[in-house]
């Protein structure tokens, strides 16, 4: 079976990444977050956007957007600049 692929089910697909950016929709400030995990050679991470769940408004609406290393919970607030990323991946604070 060439040229066919099958996606697993979301509920049984295991995570691809330990980092999360949670974002809005429409948000300039978003998109320059993402410019600069491009910079920073950023692994990958999945993005969540908190307008689709009103617990994730409700923490992160006026902070939007955040980095979330899901293993141990640290978040990295915007601003933040190529250098704060490397240094939040690599653990350092």
């Amino acid at each position: 079976m060439t040229g066919v692929f099958y996606a697993s089910p979301p509920a049984i697909r295991s995570r691809m990444s330990d980092l999360i950016l949670y974002q809005r929709d429409y948000c300039h400030l978003c998109d320059q977050a993402l410019a600069v995990l491009a910079e920073a050679r950023a692994p990958d991470f999945e993005s969540l956007w908190v307008d689709d769940s009103p617990d994730l408004v409700q923490r992160y609406g006026a902070r939007v957007p955040v980095l979330r290393d899901e293993r141990d919970g640290r978040e990295l607030d915007w601003p933040f600049d190529a250098t704060a990323v490397r240094a939040f991946i690599a653990g350092i604070d």
